[in-house]
């Protein structure tokens, strides 16, 4: 029922998408969500831990691009100003095909070698799909706890536990 919302894989946190695992799975480019994803909202840049991982996908040969629905220009540049991806805000996602149409360009990154990685099922997983990428999905380092946020992850539960049902059952 809901394997069509089904990341294509799942991983505890963003840097156990190893540089290995990219690799092993033809994983060129990568689409990446910034909030909750790699850094809690308030966190306006990147500490280490995620400047060493993109560092390793950056030696490696992968190319990446952010990918924000946040409509603060100003958060999506500060984070980015030391990094220097191709970053884009207010993408719209999961309808974010113009923005990972810009990204894909500026990376140079094909649909078959690329993958999408972020923390919301009906935003990052749904843009990844419609885009025709892979999907990499991570639980939020610290959720907003608004009624919208809540009712969200509310709605992303079962697909969470259908998706182990059926990687149990593999």
């Amino acid at each position: 029922m809901f394997s069509r919302l089904h990341p294509d894989f799942y991983f505890e946190k963003f840097d156990d998408v190893t540089v290995e695992f990219l690799k092993e799975n033809g994983i060129e480019a990568l689409f990446i969500d910034i909030d909750n994803t790699l850094a809690p909202y308030e966190e306006a840049r990147p500490d280490g831990r995620i400047n060493s991982w993109l560092g390793s996908l950056r030696e490696n040969g992968i190319g990446f691009a952010f990918i924000s629905n946040n409509s603060n220009d100003e958060r999506v540049k500060i984070f980015n100003e030391k990094i220097g991806a191709p970053a884009y805000h207010n993408s719209k996602k999961p309808f974010a095909k113009k923005n990972m149409d810009l990204a894909a360009t500026a990376l140079g990154a094909k649909k078959g070698s690329s993958a999408f990685l972020g923390d919301q099922i009906f935003t990052d997983i749904c843009a990844g799909k419609i885009y025709g990428v892979r999907t990499i999905l991570v639980p939020p380092i610290r959720d907003k706890k608004n009624l919208f946020f809540r009712f969200k992850r509310a709605l992303e539960k079962p697909i969470i536990k259908s998706y182990f049902k059926k990687r149990k059952n593999i």
